[in-house]
């Protein structure tokens, strides 16, 4: 038979579970001393949009450790269930972590509650994760991610910043996180409307990222020789899908074509 904790009601989060009963498994349980934020590869940048009836999120593929490029084609973008998705930024391997704890929590709670959890609760539910973190983030292991979904009361899509001591912010139209973010929304500023179908949401986000790589050395634009392709994921009432390489790679060969043209990208109305 089960030990009673394992078959006990009353708490339907999975990340508390497993804090009482294997502590030594959570994300935050690793042990440091100094600083360690040159010495593990960190993640960056990841850009989020939303368009009538759903949110586009994309993320560059580049990571880095310190001034070296650590991998090219690493993923930052994932799913959280059916109707979100969360993109990384920070520190690679416990930010992944941190996805793969989230994923479970929400299912953990679906599956006992026979229910989903709403937008506004999975956004509380990953800020607590992230709280639980905050002293591996003050020696330089911070993760920072982007939380965005399809808001099946409101039926639009929705996007939550977190600071890295857990706080919740919810953002509107648009955002970005990483060393590229300054000037990723920069790029939207100009480009974002409210009316965007979901292709040019798509297109926009590739031009931020574009942007971004343009002026920050840790995050990577698209790479045409390799054909290596930022992660591009759409939510939607019809849930979560990730956008095909081949599609994106079509997308990202317009924009690189009229960037020979026009170096630094489209222009803004000024009315």
């Amino acid at each position: 038979m089960l030990p009673a904790p394992y078959t006990a009601t009353g708490n339907a989060s999975f990340a508390d579970f497993l804090a009482a009963q294997a502590p030594e498994l959570l994300p935050s349980a690793r042990s440091a001393s100094g600083s360690l934020a040159d010495i593990a590869p960190h993640a960056t940048t990841i850009v989020a949009a939303t368009f009538p009836g759903g949110v586009v999120m994309a993320g560059d593929r580049r990571a880095t450790m310190g001034n070296v490029i650590a991998q090219r084609d690493i993923e930052k973008v994932f799913p959280a269930d059916e109707f979100s998705c969360i993109g990384i930024a920070g520190t690679a391997g416990l930010a992944v972590e941190l996805v793969r704890l989230f994923q479970v929590e929400l299912e953990h709670y679906e599956k006992l509650e026979g229910t989903v959890l709403s937008a506004d609760g999975k956004a509380n539910r990953l800020a607590s994760l992230i709280r639980g973190n905050l002293g591996l983030a003050m020696q330089g292991l911070a993760v920072v991610p982007l939380f965005a979904g399809y808001d099946e009361v409101t039926g639009e899509g929705r996007i939550f910043s977190y600071d890295v001591t857990g706080g919740r912010y919810e953002e509107h139209a648009f955002h970005a996180v990483g060393s590229g973010s300054v000037f990723a929304r920069g790029s939207l500023k100009k480009l974002y409307q409210p009316d965007l179908s979901e292709r040019d949401a798509i297109t926009a986000a590739i031009q931020a990222l574009y942007d971004a790589a343009d002026d920050d050395s840790a995050t990577g634009g698209p790479d045409l020789t390799r054909r290596i392709f930022p992660v591009v994921a759409v939510v939607t009432e019809d849930g979560y899908r990730r956008i095909p390489d081949q599609e994106i790679g079509a997308i990202a060969d317009d924009v690189f074509g009229a960037r020979l043209i026009r170096p630094d990208g489209p222009a803004a109305p000024l009315s």
